[in-house]
């Protein structure tokens, strides 16, 4: 027993270490991109150059930590047998898995939203008589995180005498999404031939709305589907609490038992499936 506690110590203490030095190194991250307005650290007029964009930045390493955590306490300190701890571990880490992707596609929506209202804000702009470089800058100016960190070196940049062609490359390689490669090459088409930029950012910002409430409707359309699942599931686990109502020392001994141990861990493993299942079926592919 103690040696279980022993190991489920250091394990808590390798996860807390491991948590906290990503923790770090993300901050120092944040550091360098703010810094990238200003300069870089040892006073050069070459601003920093991210190559991580904060929108795309995942954190699937939470699920393999969940997994491991709720498999560690479930063997060591609850003493439940293997089959269960793996059961829990492999439903944890997977659902775990999807709420990262949920938070994911929240975050992406979100830029996307902030992209659209900086486009209707540039368009003022230049219908106002500004160049493209002080609409630019005036979206910057009005637009919050964190799509406003990816404008900001944008802006910055070209502002330092980098190539704005070059800088809209990169700004969609680095966001790897539809609506920004759209407004990236739209901007650099213009700065190369130039055109009516008003005209045709509006058309940008009419068809990122238009994606964008597709999407919304698409998962509103699945919800049916994804409230079924978690409704059979749900019921499920309360038709087991019944029988263990009505007659405990039998449902004890199904429990116990290697049969019985694999099937409710097998039938937990599948409930976990499925919801992954569902949740990719469910989610809109452009």
């Amino acid at each position: 027993m103690w040696g279980y506690v022993l190991a489920t110590g250091i394990l808590l203490v390798g996860i807390v270490a491991t948590v906290y030095a990503l923790r770090r190194s993300q901050d120092a991250q944040r550091a360098r991109l703010r810094l990238s307005e200003f300069g870089t650290e040892d006073g050069s007029d070459e601003p920093v150059r991210s190559d991580v964009s904060r929108i795309m930045r995942r954190r699937r390493w939470l699920a393999l930590l969940a997994g491991g955590v709720v498999g560690t306490l479930v063997l060591a300190i609850f003493s439940w047998p293997w089959p269960y701890a793996m059961a829990f571990s492999l439903m944890s880490g997977l659902v775990v898995w999807q709420l990262e992707e949920w938070f994911f596609q929240r975050r992406l929506q979100k830029a996307e939203h902030q992209l659209a209202d900086s486009i209707d804000m540039m368009i003022a702009a230049v219908k106002a008589g500004a160049s493209l470089q002080s609409a630019m800058q005036s979206a910057v100016e009005n637009t919050p995180a964190p799509w406003k960190e990816e404008m900001e070196e944008v802006v910055g940049r070209i502002r330092y005498g980098d190539d704005p062609i070059e800088v809209l490359t990169e700004l969609s390689d680095r966001v790897s999404l539809e609506t920004v490669r759209l407004f990236a090459q739209t901007l650099a088409v213009n700065w190369s031939v130039g055109g009516r930029l008003s005209q045709t950012l509006a058309n940008v910002a009419r068809t990122i709305r238009d994606r964008l409430e597709l999407s919304q409707r698409m998962h509103a359309m699945t919800t049916q589907a994804r409230l079924s699942v978690v409704s059979v599931i749900a019921v499920t686990y309360f038709i087991g609490a019944l029988m263990w109502r009505n007659d405990p020392d039998r449902m004890g001994e199904f429990l116990t038992s290697m049969i019985g141990q694999g099937l409710v861990a097998t039938a937990m493993i599948l409930q976990a499936v499925g919801i992954v299942w569902i949740s990719r079926l469910s989610t809109p592919r452009f």
